[in-house]
C-alpha cells in the first residue's frame, strides 16, 4: 500500500470555523471508517497561535492514486468547504 501526507488549510473568511464544527463529526467518522480498513495511520489538527484548528495534517494509505484521490474528493472536510489549500505527497512512516 502506498502512504501519503496531507496537509490541508481552512478557509481565512468568517464562516471557516462554522464550516469545520459542522463538518468535524462527518470528518471523523470518516476517518474511524478508514482506521477500520486500515487506511488510517494518524492525523490531527493544524493551530494556530490561540489555539483554534485552522487546518490538518493526516498519515493515511491507500492501493494507489486512485483511491486516495476518491476519499479526498468524498472527505466531508472537501465536499463541505472546510480545506481550501490541500497538498498531497507520497510518504513513508518511518520504521523506529
Amino acid at each position: 500500500m502506498k502512504q501519503y501526507v496531507v496537509i490541508a488549510h481552512d478557509g481565512t473568511d468568517e464562516e471557516a470555523p462554522e464550516r469545520r464544527k459542522a463538518a468535524r463529526p462527518l470528518h471523523l467518522e470518516g476517518a474511524r471508517v478508514l482506521k477500520e480498513r486500515g487506511c488510517y495511520v494518524t492525523g490531527g489538527a493544524i493551530l494556530d497561535e490561540g489555539g483554534a484548528m485552522k487546518g490538518s495534517v493526516m498519515i493515511v494509505r491507500f492501493s494507489g492514486d486512485e483511491e486516495m484521490r476518491e476519499w479526498l474528493a468524498n472527505d466531508p472536510y472537501v465536499t463541505m468547504g472546510v480545506w481550501k489549500n490541500v497538498e498531497v505527497k507520497p510518504f513513508r512512516v518511518a520504521e523506529v
